[in-house]
């Protein structure tokens, strides 16, 4: 286990810095350049903008202003933001508990929905239901994502009022209630594709599970058809379902992007939408980090969570 995780931390620090040296040259060789915002106002002389190049060490080679940022970065230091001069960190921190709280409750309920349909799906075989789920979940996967977010908004919050129509709370509120409501839209947008994608995985699992031999076993032995899903077939059918859930923490983060734009969610979607649009560089770079960091811990999470749910498999072990 131990070489199983050294051999995948290297693996994950080779990728991460592929992706920075990628990232950072696409940023700084886009054009317009992160002092468009202040070239932009056309109140700028020559000395003051071989200032800022100064300032922000622009002026540099790419090569040497790469090797500076990853040197700050492994210290600790991600930068400042050429907007506000705020601290990298400092702004994803502001940002990342909106994107937790959003994520968190879109996957929950699309385990929970997708789960049960997909069970249904498989126990029901062929059936009405059956085909009316495989037809929701192809419907599903081809809408795009604002188009449904307008949709829902248009529906629920200008039509019939009952849910806010955008923001995580009201102002002078900040109830639970109030910020329940606020996350009921977003959520169902975010959990849309995912609902679709556990429902089908799930059905396919399910069907692989129960036309194995011991299930048919426990059926010739009078074991009651609930006991026999529930204990014997579900568990099983889960396995697959850990790895989807690993490698899913990209999917819900592209999705967070579009759907905390729609619904002017105050989480890290828009902080990277807003700081791309103002070339504010150290700040898309330090969300590129981060977002990689996090797909990575959720697919090295996803291998070790299926050892231990299936005690048959051994991490790294051939």
């Amino acid at each position: 286990m131990s070489r199983y995780l050294l051999s995948r931390l290297l693996q994950a620090l080779l990728l991460l810095w592929l992706v920075s040296m990628i990232a950072f040259a696409i940023l700084h060789l886009a054009p317009g350049g992160p002092l468009s915002q202040f070239l932009a106002t056309g109140t700028l002389g020559p000395e003051d903008i071989e200032r800022l190049m100064a300032q922000y060490g622009l002026n540099r080679p790419l090569p040497l202003q790469y090797l500076d940022w990853a040197g700050n970065l492994l210290r600790g230091d991600w930068g400042r933001s050429y907007r506000d001069d705020l601290p990298v960190l400092t702004k994803i921190g502001m940002h990342v508990g909106p994107t937790l709280e959003l994520m968190i409750s879109s996957t929950l309920l699309a385990m929970l929905i997708g789960g049960m349909i997909g069970i249904l799906g498989a126990v029901r075989r062929y059936s009405f239901f059956d085909h009316l789920a495989t037809i929701g979940a192809m419907v599903a996967l081809s809408i795009p994502t604002f188009w449904f977010g307008l949709a829902v908004i248009y529906v629920f919050s200008v039509n019939l009022g009952w849910l806010p129509a955008g923001g995580r709370e009201t102002i002078g509120d900040g109830s639970v209630l109030d910020r329940m409501q606020h996350l009921m839209l977003p959520c169902i947008v975010l959990a849309l594709v995912s609902t679709a994608v556990w429902s089908r995985y799930m059905r396919s699992s399910m069907l692989d599970v129960i036309n194995q031999d011991y299930i048919r076993t426990a059926r010739s032995k009078g074991v009651a058809p609930v006991r026999i899903l529930i204990h014997h077939a579900l568990r099983n059918a889960l396995l697959p379902m850990i790895t989807i859930t690993g490698l899913h923490v990209s999917t819900l983060l592209s999705g967070a992007l579009v759907t905390e734009t729609v619904f002017t969610w105050p989480g890290m979607g828009r902080l990277f939408l807003d700081s791309v649009g103002n070339r504010d560089y150290p700040v898309v770079m330090g969300m590129l980090m981060f977002t990689a960091c996090m797909v990575l811990l959720g697919s090295l999470l996803a291998d070790l969570l299926y050892s231990v749910a299936d005690p048959r498999i051994k991490v790294g072990v051939q």
